[in-house]
């Protein structure tokens, strides 16, 4: 084999699954068509559960210290109105304003850290499968060649030849819209009122948030005392347009002018962008040994949400893959990367289709039907369930068993440990990527229990001031596996602990080195 796993695609998906594949102790091979990173402004930051994750690699004060731009309050658009969480003292959905660009260009460092073989320039022309191994024809800067390898994942995006090739089919809905996205510095004559809105002479007031008007919807965000302002626009068109060809300025003024029916002067451009709303997602995440992750698997009609999604994808993917490559996954493992991420896919795009909802609505009934749901959001219940919602941090994965305990499948809190070496996060035990057990009430017979997987799952003991188990199995993607209740008896516990490391990591080896 020429490789463990061939990843078609270099964007922050493919990138990321690489990574976690290394991690894992796989071979990866990245393919991308285009022979540099994108300069082309995308998604303009990162969101939801996905910073956790990074924060359980060890990579999140990395990418933190990378951004330019102060982080934003925590208030989010959906629809049409604000997800507003700025006087929670705990938002349950957070941002990062990282820019795609400097995204791929840290995960690009990773993976080069990890050793990855990324080769740009080589465009992926045919693919096929047999019972052993996919077969895939390249095009590269010294002409075509053909490589092999166990799997193959299609990071490809929206135009997936990946999996046009393995016979997926990716239906849905596309909207009429185009959305322009800009952060623009405005000229002096430009005034940014104490309340966000802008005075512009000769057009007079522009109120920070969304206008609505006959001609589309228009959206600003301002700080007192800052002349960088953001921009957005939405109008339906029918207009074609080539994602690799940016966005100008005076594309986005044209589309102010048309929605505003006005002029706003704008100086310089710190962030151009645009795109357009589809709702798709794939009849299935694999078709034999050929697997799907990110916007090849699924395109969501709502910003903000693609790169969380799909960089969930690959961690949900990477460790599946090292089982069944290592030879050591149980039976139906890699099928369960479908079952868990085709629901998360579903969740994502039940949100963002409401959003679709919300927004494209112009006659009264729909003006009160935004007047109402923002009008829920002030109660702190409902905007909590939002915020999870839309992090993707409510997901609770289906788990196997005729009564699994409530915390199997939901992702594990990063709760303060005390251990005989001193304090740690179980953040920091998550930086490896491996199966944890964690002991937090001293109990032997479970550790006993899982002497047989010691080969595979790390087993720590530790203390915590926030104990709501007695013990947790946690997977590599940070998802708990398995719990025991405070003081559950050895005769009910250790049987189930069992049962759930073979579901998870298979037969137990003879004996721990």
């Amino acid at each position: 084999m020429d490789a463990d796993v061939i990843i078609v695609g270099a964007g922050p998906t493919g990138l990321m699954l690489a990574a976690e594949l290394r991690l894992a102790g796989v071979r990866p091979l990245v393919l991308e068509r285009k022979a540099q990173r994108r300069d082309t402004p995308k998604a303009g930051g990162l969101g939801g559960q996905i910073l956790e994750l990074l924060r359980y690699r060890g990579l999140l004060e990395r990418f933190e210290a990378a951004c330019t731009d102060p982080v934003p309050a925590p208030r989010f658009p959906f629809g049409g109105v604000h997800l507003d969480f700025t006087q929670l003292t705990d938002p349950p959905l957070h941002a990062l304003p990282l820019p795609q660009q400097l995204l791929e260009r840290l995960l690009d460092e990773r993976a080069g850290e990890l050793d990855v073989d990324v080769r740009r320039g080589h465009e992926v022309t045919a693919a096929s499968q047999d019972e052993a191994a996919v077969t895939v024809d390249v095009r590269g800067p010294d002409g075509p060649y053909r490589i092999n390898a166990r799997y193959l994942v299609g990071c490809d995006g929206a135009r997936s030849r990946v999996r046009d090739q393995a016979g997926i089919g990716f239906p849905g809905t596309v909207y009429p819209e185009v959305n322009r996205l800009a952060q623009v510095t405005l000229p002096d004559t430009v005034t940014v009122l104490g309340n966000g809105d802008l005075d512009v002479p000769g057009s007079g007031t522009i109120h920070a948030g969304f206008t609505r008007t006959d001609h589309g919807l228009f959206g600003l965000g301002s700080s007192p005392g800052s002349q960088i302002v953001s921009l957005y626009t939405i109008e339906d068109e029918s207009t074609e347009y080539d994602d690799d060809v940016p966005m100008t300025v005076a594309e986005l003024q044209d589309s102010i002018r048309r929605v505003l029916g006005g002029e706003l002067p704008v100086g310089e451009a710190l962030r151009l962008s645009r795109f357009t709303f589809k709702a798709r997602q794939a009849d299935r995440y694999r078709a034999g040994r050929i697997l799907l992750a990110g916007d090849a698997a699924h395109l969501f009609p709502a910003t903000g949400v693609a790169l969380n999604a799909g960089m969930l994808d690959a961690v949900n993917l990477a460790w599946k893959l090292a089982a069944d490559i290592h030879g050591r996954a149980p039976a139906g493992l890699l099928d369960t990367y479908h079952a868990e991420r085709h629901l998360a896919g579903a969740r994502t795009m039940l949100h963002t289709r409401a959003q679709v909802a919300l927004r494209r609505g112009y006659d009264p009934a729909a003006e009160a039907l935004r007047e109402v749901f923002q009008e829920l959001l002030t109660d702190e219940q409902p905007l909590r369930r939002m915020g999870a919602l839309v992090a993707g941090s409510d997901i609770r994965y289906p788990m196997p068993g005729a009564r699994p305990h409530p915390l199997a499948g939901t992702f594990a809190p990063n709760l303060t440990l005390h251990t005989d070496q001193g304090m740690i996060s179980l953040a920091e035990l998550m930086h490896p990527a491996r199966p944890i057990l964690l002991d937090l009430a001293d109990r032997s017979d479970l550790r006993e229990a899982a002497e047989g997987w010691g080969q595979r799952v790390d087993i720590h003991t530790a203390k915590t001031d926030q104990r709501f188990a007695d013990a947790l199995l946690i997977r590599p993607d940070a998802h708990m596996a398995w719990a025991a209740t405070i003081d559950e008896p050895t005769d009910t516990a250790t049987p189930t602990l069992r049962e759930a490391l073979s579901v998870w990591f298979g037969t137990p080896s003879a004996s721990r080195p």
